[in-house]
């Protein structure tokens, strides 16, 4: 049975569909606990929706009515308390419980290419097209500058309490280390630019990606290698990740419409299927912005044609 899900989609349709902005959007993010989304769009700036109601709750202004000034990363604190929303010079910290902005920063030389932050919003990452990751204490104003890359950072992440990040970069490498020193816990070695990494928020669990479909999973209790992804594609470029509440399965969204689910301890793909692309007269894809577990044993996600989409998971 596995074996046949495997090779065709799950599904072909999800259960249901929200369009929360009308002509895509260029982030996107699903709070761990399914119940709110952050989108960013042209029309509408930053929205909060609550998933629960299918309603927006805020509209945030962080400078992005023209071009150069769009937010094009969000997340969301592992206990939705607070929201990071970055574009492309400086970033935001908005409190997810009264809708209201704590702190604004500019970034004064190179460009932000990824974003993460801590519950209680109490730690900011930022990682940079020169090679530097910072991470931010926003009660102290503490900066510490992690300077283990050699080529430009493309992604970050970082554990729900703030002590240990991962970053990855143009330089083939993927760092996890302590946020306090700065000192190197492990390094991953990859053949081409790592475009993707993820830490279980349970910190069982580190993952990493490169552009030449290499993507491994990671013991972070040792550093030791679990298992490869098997029959990943060039074209599949990770673009989300969420590891299960239950250590079992992991959830990667593709900048190719693919949504996938795999087992941990083997690398092998369970199932697949597509978000639904953006509404247009020629064919055209979408980015999978986030997924996360829902209720009822099914998943949402949100992608860059503007919906969320709610998906069986499977048995």
């Amino acid at each position: 049975m596995t074996t046949l899900m495997a090779c065709k989609p799950l599904t072909q349709a999800p259960i249901e569909r929200w369009q929360q902005s009308v002509e895509g959007a260029y982030a996107g993010n699903i709070s761990k606990d399914a119940k709110f989304s952050v989108i960013s769009s042209i029309h509408h700036g930053l929205s909060v929706w609550d998933l629960t109601k299918n309603e927006r709750i805020y509209n945030w202004a962080q400078e992005q009515n023209s071009s150069d000034n769009l937010v094009l990363t969000i997340d969301i604190s592992d206990n939705s308390s607070h929201v990071l929303t970055a574009n492309r010079k400086n970033f935001a910290l908005w409190n997810l419980k009264n809708g209201k902005s704590e702190g604004y920063w500019q970034v004064r030389e190179s460009n932000i290419r990824d974003i993460a932050i801590s519950n209680g919003g109490d730690y900011l990452l930022i990682g940079k097209s020169n090679g530097t990751v910072v991470h931010v204490a926003v009660d102290t104003g503490r900066r510490l500058e992690f300077l283990g890359h050699k080529e430009k950072v493309n992604t970050v992440d970082m554990l729900p309490n703030g002590r240990v990040a991962m970053s990855g970069g143009n330089d083939f490498i993927a760092y996890v280390w302590d946020t306090q020193s700065g000192q190197v816990v492990y390094q991953f070695n990859h053949s081409s630019r790592v475009s993707k990494v993820a830490l279980d928020a349970q910190a069982r669990y580190a993952f990493s990606a490169d552009s030449m479909k290499s993507a491994y999973i990671w013991d972070l209790k040792t550093g030791k290698r679990i298992s490869t992804l098997q029959g990943t594609k060039r074209h599949e470029v990770f673009s989300t990740v969420r590891f299960s509440p239950d250590g079992k399965t992991m959830i990667t969204g593709a900048a190719s419409r693919k949504v996938s689910v795999w087992d941990i301890a083997t690398g092998k793909r369970l199932a697949y299927w597509f978000v639904t692309p953006k509404e247009a007269k020629r064919p055209t894809g979408a980015v999978v912005y986030s997924v996360a577990f829902g209720d009822n044993n099914n998943l949402l996600t949100i992608s860059s044609s503007g919906y969320v989409e709610s998906w069986p998971m499977p048995k």
